[in-house]
C-alpha cells in the first residue's frame, strides 16, 4: 500500500477522518461503558472508577500513544490482580486507597520503562505461558461472576479461594434469585447468540452485543422493580462520582513486601498485556502501520499514573475493544479520543440511567470474557501447535490458580526451559543469539547457529532492527539446532512487515528439520540424521 493511502495522524487526521472515527468511537463507547463498570466492580473498586479509567485512556492517552487503533481502558485480565491487592490491603475503601498507591508507583515505573526502550519486553515470554496466564484469569473471572449472575450476595463469598468458589456453585444455584438469574441468563443468550444472528444478518455485525444486553436487561430490571424488591447489591451504584475524584492513593504500606509485590505485578502484567495487544492490533490494521511500543509504554504509564492518582483502575491497550475499533472502521487515534469523550458525557448527564443497570447483566458480560480466555478452543489450539506447548500452557494455569499471576508465568517459563534442556540446548545459547551475517549483491544473508528461542529473541531482534526491510533478507537455518514456536511466530509477522515495506524475507534450511506438529508455526528440531 502506498504511503499516500495511509491516514494522516494528528490534527490532519482529525480533519480528514473525524466522521469515521467518531462513529467508531461511539460504537466502542457502547461496548466500553458496561464492561468498564463490570470490571471495576469485579476488581473491588467503586464501579464508576472503571469508567474514569476509560475516560483517561481516551481523552489523554490517545493523544500520547504510539499506536493508532488501540483502545485504552480497564481490562478483565487485571481483575484478579486488582481484587487481590484490595483484599490483601484490608478490603473496602482502605484496601482501595492502598492499592492505588501501588498502582501509582507502577505507573511511574512504566513511564521509565518506555524511556528505557523496554517496548520489546513481550518478546522474552513464551507465548504458551502468556496464553496460559490469560486462560487462568478467565477461569478466575468465571468462578467469581457466576455467583453475581445468580443474585448471591458477594459479601457471603469474600475471602473464599478459587476452589471454594467452584465448590459453592451448586449451593448458589439452589439459592439463586429467580428474577435476577433470568436477567443474567437472557444476557448470556444475547452475548453468545449475537454472533450467530450476525452471520445470518450481516448488517447487525456493527451492533455491540453489550449494548443489546443493556437495552434488554435495564427494562427487565425496571419492569420487575429491582430498585425496591431486590437487595442493593443487585444494581449498579455510582454514588457521588465527581465528589470522589481527587488524590486517592495511600502510601502507608510502601515499606512492606506486599506493597512492592503488587507494584511488580501491576507493572509486569500491565506492560505485557498492553504490548501484546498493540502487536495483535498492528496485525489487524488495514494500513499495516507499525506502532512505536516504547512511546505507547510511556503513554499508558502516564495514563495509569493519573488514573491511580484520581482513584481509577490500571489501564492497558484492551484487545476486545481495540479489535472492535478496527471492525467498526476507525482510521486514526481519534476514535479512542471520541470513545473517551462519549464516556465523559455519559458521566455528566446519565448517571441516574446507569444506576438502573442490573449487576447480573455485567456479570454475564464478564463471564463471556472469561469464556473467551479459557475456552476449550484455546486448549485445542495450543495442543495443535505442539504437545510441549500444551504442557507449558497447563502448568502456567495450575500454578497461577494455586498461587498468583507472577508465579504462574514464572512456572511457565521454567517449564519451557526444562524442555530446552531436554532438547540439548546449551545454557550459553539460552540468552545469546549465535549467527553470522553478510551482505550479498541482492541484500543480506543471516546464518543462524545453535538455537533460536524465545529467550534469545531479543538478541536476534537487535540484529534485525538494523536491517533494511525494503530489501531482500535471507535467513539460513541449515546450521541451527532448534527453533521454538515463539521465534517461528515472530518470523511470520516479520515476513509480513518486510513484504509491506517492499522487500522479502526468505527462510531456508527447514527441510532438514522435524516439526513438533503439523502447525505451520510449530517448533522444529534438526533431524537426527542431519545433525
Amino acid at each position: 500500500m502506498k504511503a499516500l493511502d495511509i491516514p494522516a495522524d494528528g490534527w490532519e487526521g482529525l480533519r480528514k477522518h473525524w466522521r469515521a472515527d467518531m462513529l467508531s468511537g461511539f460504537l466502542v463507547f457502547l461496548l466500553a461503558l458496561p464492561l468498564s463498570l463490570g470490571i471495576a466492580k469485579a476488581s473491588e473498586f467503586p464501579p464508576a472508577m472503571g469508567v474514569l479509567t476509560a475516560m483517561i485512556g481516551g481523552l489523554l492517552v490517545s493523544l500520547l500513544a504510539g499506536s493508532r487503533l488501540t483502545i485504552k481502558g480497564p481490562a478483565a485480565g487485571l481483575i484478579t490482580l486488582c481484587a487481590g491487592a484490595v483484599m490483601e490491603f484490608g478490603g473496602g475503601m482502605t484496601g482501595w486507597h492502598m492499592a492505588l498507591g501501588a498502582m501509582l508507583v507502577a505507573g511511574l515505573l512504566q513511564i521509565a520503562f518506555g524511556f528505557l526502550r523496554f517496548g520489546t519486553l513481550t518478546d522474552f515470554f513464551p507465548h504458551s505461558a502468556v496464553h496460559g496466564m490469560l486462560a487462568a484469569i478467565g477461569l478466575i473471572i468465571f468462578a467469581k461472576q457466576i455467583h453475581v449472575l445468580l443474585g448471591i450476595d458477594p459479601a457471603t463469598l469474600k475471602g473464599v479461594g478459587l476452589i471454594g468458589l467452584y465448590q459453592a456453585i451448586p449451593h448458589s444455584i439452589a439459592n439463586a434469585d429467580p428474577r435476577v438469574t433470568l436477567v443474567g441468563v437472557i444476557s448470556l443468550v444475547i452475548i453468545f447468540g449475537m454472533p450467530w444472528v450476525a452471520r445470518a444478518i450481516p448488517s447487525l455485525k456493527k451492533i455491540p452485543a453489550p449494548m443489546v444486553v443493556l437495552l434488554v436487561s435495564v427494562p427487565m430490571a425496571i419492569g420487575m422493580d429491582f430498585r425496591h424488591t431486590t437487595p442493593a447489591f443487585d444494581l449498579v451504584s455510582i454514588g457521588d462520582f465527581w465528589g470522589n475524584i481527587g488524590f486517592n492513593p495511600d502510601f502507608s504500606m510502601i515499606s512492606t513486601a506486599a506493597f512492592w509485590k503488587y507494584v511488580v505485578m501491576f507493572l509486569f502484567i500491565n506492560c505485557l498485556e498492553s504490548l501484546l495487544t498493540v502487536k495483535a492490533i498492528d496485525g489487524l490494521d488495514p494500513w499495516r502501520r507499525i506502532s512505536n511500543t516504547n512511546q505507547d509504554l510511556v503513554a499508558v504509564g502516564a495514563g495509569n499514573t493519573l488514573s491511580a492518582a484520581l482513584g481509577g483502575l490500571p489501564m492497558i491497550s484492551e484487545v476486545a475493544r481495540s479489535s472492535a475499533n478496527v471492525t467498526f472502521g476507525a482510521h486514526t487515534r481519534w476514535s479512542n479520543f471520541f470513545h473517551g469523550l462519549f464516556l465523559l458525557v455519559a458521566m455528566l448527564l446519565f448517571i441516574p440511567v446507569i444506576e438502573m443497570i442490573p449487576n447480573t447483566a455485567l456479570a454475564a458480560l464478564l463471564i463471556s470474557v472469561g469464556y473467551r480466555l479459557a475456552s476449550p478452543h484455546e486448549f485445542f489450539k495450543t495442543y495443535k501447535i505442539g504437545p510441549e506447548q500444551l504442557v507449558v500452557f497447563v502448568i502456567t494455569i495450575v500454578v497461577t490458580i494455586s498461587t498468583d499471576l507472577l508465579m504462574g508465568v514464572g512456572a511457565g517459563i521454567l517449564t519451557k526451559m526444562v524442555f530446552l534442556v531436554f532438547h540439548r540446548v546449551p545454557l550459553n545459547n539460552f540468552f545469546k543469539a549465535r549467527y553470522q551475517s553478510q551482505e550479498t549483491p541482492s541484500g543480506v544473508q543471516i546464518q543462524v547457529q545453535g538455537s533460536a528461542l524465545f529467550s534469545n529473541l531479543l538478541s536476534f531482534k537487535k540484529l534485525f532492527s538494523r536491517l533494511d526491510t525494503s530489501k531482500s533478507i535471507q535467513i539460513d537455518f541449515t546450521q541451527a539446532h532448534l527453533v521454538d514456536h515463539t521465534f517461528m511466530e515472530f518470523l511470520h509477522h516479520w515476513q509480513e512487515e518486510c513484504s509491506h515495506a517492499g522487500g522479502s524475507l526468505t527462510l531456508v534450511g527447514f527441510d532438514r528439520f522435524d516439526a513438533f506438529s503439523s502447525h505451520p508455526l510449530a517448533a522444529r528440531k534438526i533431524r537426527p540424521s542431519m545433525a
